[in-house]
């Protein structure tokens, strides 16, 4: 299997950054690669349990990602399992994320670990749409 590590610093406190990863209204923000859009969505990494995303680009295509929240552990880390959706909703493989929030100087640092990814072909997409994703994320706390 194989795994993905994305570093990346805010200028907000780790709390602020945290918020910003678990709670809905903060994730539906940033969510997604750049153009995508998330009209369906079970998304709370605030608590444990199931949850689901359903992204959508300019041209209409849908990709459903699901899993399950399995650690909250705020203001410092969440951890949950991954699994892509094909066209007759049927989950596939499943890999794990955990997103750890820790203080640096001026701010917060998280690490983002995507791990039991089936392949490098699959962790290459995944770095693709977790930097996409955290390009908005780094513009809403500028």
């Amino acid at each position: 299997m194989t795994e993905l590590r994305i570093e990346r610093s805010f200028d907000v406190p780790p709390e602020t950054l945290f918020a910003f990863i678990t709670q809905t209204n903060h994730l539906l923000e940033w969510w997604g690669p750049e153009g995508l859009h998330v009209p369906e969505h079970d998304l709370d990494f605030s608590k444990t349990g199931p949850w689901f995303s359903v992204m959508v680009n300019p041209e209409g295509q849908r990709y459903k990602v699901s899993g399950q929240v399995t650690s909250v552990n705020a203001p410092m880390s969440v951890g949950f399992t991954w699994g892509w959706h094909d066209e007759t909703d049927l989950r596939g493989v499943e890999s794990h994320v955990t997103l750890t929030v820790s203080q640096r100087d001026n701010g917060a640092h998280l690490v983002i670990e995507h791990r039991d990814l089936p392949n490098d072909e699959a962790r290459d997409n995944h770095n693709q749409g977790w930097s996409s994703s955290l390009i908005k994320l780094e513009r809403l706390t500028h």
